[in-house]
């Protein structure tokens, strides 16, 4: 029998993540054994009038060819799959991790021409600029345990963050785009962190369950030269399967000149991807009301209410500074009480303090009032 939010959640995927239209093409990829959410949205598609291709990846067989390829064989691969992406209107990719840190036994050389002839390329230039498109984990055992609960209550949490209230959220966004849209200055004081940076004429953009899932952010990207000062993120990543935690950078005129972290040297040999890897393509702010911790996993932990994300690497098209990179990565802090607080200003006026806003105009945001009417996307 199927689980009624397995339902539910591809409804709201199809219907709203992608908005798919009849007659659209729309790539579904499983990374993993998620088989009833990849089921249901093959049958979501076709109620849509849409065309589903269909695609399942293996990470530990995806491992031995990024060990083996060299940069002509990687390059070959991304443009085998770049082709078919052009024909995509829409993308969703589920990935369903049994064991997160399966790509952490390859050596650096290969991770690094991974992302700069097969990541880059395919992904963050092209589906992440030309598709309509969604990215998901999906619950097991494995993400529950690196959550620290039983699988059930992960469940519970995993569709509860997934497919919480985004009509509320939406409406709640727009004053603080209309904000960040006419700003200037943004400064943000936290344990460790004393940094600044202009979004002056770079504009922004809310997810409010328009891409990937679960949703919950607004984001911008600093004018490229503009940032200045440190940040301590206190939110551990795992990246090309190593944990970093305790990351710390800092900046002169927009470059990163100092990064040191649990792995300071394999840190370094990530922001040398590129040029563009020591330089910030993306400011935001996460504001999911259900996701107020840690899990380890970035597509939750970017949306943490009361945190941003300062991204080294590859900015979005619609929020352009012209930084371009192999490398587009979410690192986080928290500045609610608990993790050592902290104040965000935007030109100077405090809009949001230890993880809540206070400006009257943006109170909405904050996660009492977002979860004050109980409902959920998808009537679960």
């Amino acid at each position: 029998m199927e689980d009624p939010r397995i339902r539910a959640l591809a409804v709201f995927l199809i219907q709203n993540a992608v908005e798919l239209q009849a007659g659209e093409n729309i790539l579904i990829e499983l990374h993993g054994n998620a088989s009833a959410l990849a089921k249901a949205l093959i049958q979501e598609s076709y109620k849509r009038g849409a065309h589903p291709y269909f695609q399942r990846f293996d990470y530990e067989l995806e491992a031995e060819i990024a060990r083996g390829a060299d940069e002509e064989h990687m390059s070959a691969i991304a443009a085998y799959e770049i082709e078919r992406m052009k024909n995509m209107n829409a993308y969703i990719d589920i990935r369903d991790y049994d064991n997160i840190y399966v790509w952490s036994g390859l050596p650096e050389k290969q991770t690094s021409m991974y992302a700069q002839r097969y990541w880059g390329p395919l992904h963050l230039r092209q589906r992440c600029n030309h598709t309509k498109w969604s990215v998901l984990r999906y619950p097991n055992p494995s993400m529950a345990q690196l959550a620290g609960m039983d699988t059930p209550s992960y469940e519970d949490f995993y569709f509860r963050a997934c497919l919480c209230d985004y009509r509320k959220m939406e409406a709640a966004l727009k004053p603080l785009k209309a904000l960040m849209d006419r700003t200037d200055r943004v400064q943000i004081l936290g344990k460790g962190t004393d940094i600044s940076f202009s979004i002056k004429g770079i504009g922004s953009y809310p997810m409010h369950g328009n891409r990937n899932i679960p949703d919950g952010e607004i984001y911008s990207a600093p004018v490229r030269n503009s940032v200045n000062g440190v940040v301590s993120y206190n939110v551990p990543s795992t990246y090309e399967g190593t944990l970093f935690t305790d990351v710390v950078l800092t900046f002169e005129n927009g470059k990163i000149t100092d990064a040191v972290c649990n792995d300071s040297p394999r840190l370094n040999r990530i922001l040398d991807t590129d040029e563009g890897a020591r330089y910030i393509g993306e400011f935001a702010l996460g504001v999911n009301p259900v996701i107020t911790k840690p899990f380890n996993d970035i597509l939750f932990d970017e949306k943490i209410a009361g945190s941003f994300h300062l991204t080294p690497g590859s900015c979005y098209e619609n929020t352009d500074n012209g930084n371009k990179s192999a490398v587009h990565w979410d690192l986080v802090q928290i500045l609610t009480p608990q993790y050592g607080g902290g104040t965000v200003l935007f030109d100077d006026v405090v809009i949001q303090k230890d993880g809540l806003f206070v400006l009257e105009t943006l109170q909405e945001l904050n996660p009492d009032r977002l979860l004050a009417s109980g409902s959920v996307e998808g009537g679960l």
